[in-house]
C-alpha cells in the first residue's frame, strides 16, 4: 500500500508520461481491486437502475413492434425497434460488465474482448440507429410525396443490416489494431472495466490512440448528423405554424427528441474535454478515472432509458397498443370467476 501511495502522489505532481507504464498499470490495479478507498461500488447503482427501468419497458416496445404487422411495416417502427434492441443489448452488458468490476471477477482474455466488443457493436448501433432515424424523420417531413418510394420497408431491412454491418466494423478496426500493437492491456490485467480502459488508452501508443481518437470523431460526425438534420427541420417548418404553441405536439415532441440529443452529446464532449486535460496534465489520474465513472456509468447509460420514453412512447399507435394490453390485463385479473352450477 505504501508503494501504491508514493505512485498515487507521483501520479498527481508529475505527468502520466513521467510514472513508467508499469507503474501505471499497477497503480491502476490497485485503484480497481481496493473499493473501500475510492467508493467505487456507488457507481454500480445508475446502471443497475437504468437496467430495471429498461428491462421494464423496451421488451414491451418490442412485444408491440414485431407483434403487430400494420406497425412492423413501417420505416419508423423498424428503426425504433433495432435503436431498442440496441440499447437493451448495451444496458444488459455494461450492467454486468459494470458488476463484474465491482465484484472483482477475472475474466479469461478471450470473454474480456468479447464482452468489449459486444459493448462497442451495441453502442454503435444504437448510435447509427438514432441517426437514421432523425434521417427518416427528415424525408418524411421534407419529401412527403416521394417517402414511400425512397424507403419502402423492404430497403428500411436493407439499412438495418448495414446499420449492424457498421456497428460490426468500426469497433472491430480498433480492435485488430490493439491486438496487432498487443496493447490489450485491459485483458492481461484481467479488468474489463470501461472507465478503466479509457485511462488506458489515453496512456497507449500512438496507434492505440489514433483509433481512439478516430472513433470518437466518427461518434461525433453522428451526432452531428442528427443535431443539423434536426435544425433544418425546424427552419423548414417553423413558417408552417406549428410551432406557434410551445405546449403544440410538434414542440414537445421536438423538445423531447433534443433532450435525448443532448444526453448522446454530453457524454463525448465531457470525454473530449477530460481526455484533452488530462494528456495535457492538467487532471490527474485519479481525477481522470473519476470522470471516466461518470461518463460511462451515468451519462452514456442515461440515453439508453430515456429514449423509450421520451421518443418510443410518443408514438400514438404504440401507446395505444400498449395501453389496450394493459386494459385486457386488468380486466382479465378483475374478471369475476364462473360460478359453479
Amino acid at each position: 500500500m505504501n508503494a501504491t501511495a508514493h505512485l498515487l502522489r507521483e501520479a498527481k505532481s508529475n505527468s502520466s508520461s513521467n510514472v513508467s507504464e508499469a507503474s501505471l498499470y499497477y497503480l491502476l490495479e490497485e485503484w480497481a481491486l481496493n473499493p473501500q478507498d475510492t467508493n467505487m461500488k456507488m457507481f454500480l447503482i445508475p446502471p443497475v437502475v437504468c437496467l430495471v427501468a429498461g428491462v421494464l419497458i423496451i421488451p414491451s416496445i418490442l412485444f408491440v413492434i414485431f407483434s403487430r404487422f400494420s406497425i412492423r411495416k413501417e420505416t419508423r417502427y423498424m428503426l425504433l425497434g433495432n435503436a431498442l434492441l440496441c440499447d437493451l443489448i448495451y444496458l444488459l452488458f455494461y450492467t454486468l460488465s459494470a458488476a463484474l468490476s465491482a465484484a472483482h471477477v477475472s475474466l479469461p482474455k478471450e470473454a474480456c474482448v468479447l464482452q468489449l466488443f459486444l459493448l462497442a457493436v451495441a453502442y454503435c448501433g444504437g448510435l447509427f440507429t438514432a441517426a437514421a432515424i432523425v434521417v427518416d424523420t427528415y424525408i418524411a417531413i421534407l419529401f412527403p410525396l416521394r417517402y414511400v418510394t425512397i424507403l419502402p420497408s423492404s430497403r428500411t431491412k436493407k439499412v438495418i443490416v448495414f446499420l449492424w454491418v457498421c456497428s460490426g466494423a468500426l469497433p472491430g478496426i480498433f480492435f485488430l489494431v490493439l491486438s496487432s500493437t498487443h496493447n490489450f492491456v485491459p485483458c492481461v490485467l484481467e479488468m474489463c472495466s470501461i472507465p478503466l480502459i479509457i485511462i488506458l488508452t489515453l496512456s497507449g501508443t500512438d496507434a492505440v490512440k489514433l483509433c481512439f481518437w478516430l472513433s470518437a470523431m466518427v461518434i461525433f460526425l453522428f451526432l452531428s448528423l442528427i443535431f443539423c438534420c434536426y435544425a433544418i427541420l425546424y427552419f423548414k417548418t417553423r413558417q408552417s405554424g406549428i410551432w406557434e404553441s410551445i405546449c403544440s405536439r410538434a414542440s414537445v415532441t421536438f423538445l423531447m427528441h433534443n433532450t435525448v440529443l443532448f444526453f448522446y452529446f454530453s457524454p463525448l464532449l465531457v470525454l473530449f474535454v477530460e481526455s484533452f486535460l488530462y494528456v495535457n496534465i492538467v487532471i490527474g489520474l485519479e481525477t481522470g478515472i473519476w470522470v471516466s465513472l461518470t461518463i460511462c456509468n451515468v451519462l452514456m447509460i442515461l440515453p439508453k432509458v430515456l429514449f423509450p420514453f421520451l421518443y418510443g412512447l410518443r408514438y400514438r399507435e404504440i401507446s395505444a397498443s400498449l395501453k389496450s394490453i394493459v386494459r385486457r390485463k386488468h380486466l382479465h385479473l378483475v374478471s369475476p370467476a364462473p360460478s359453479p352450477s
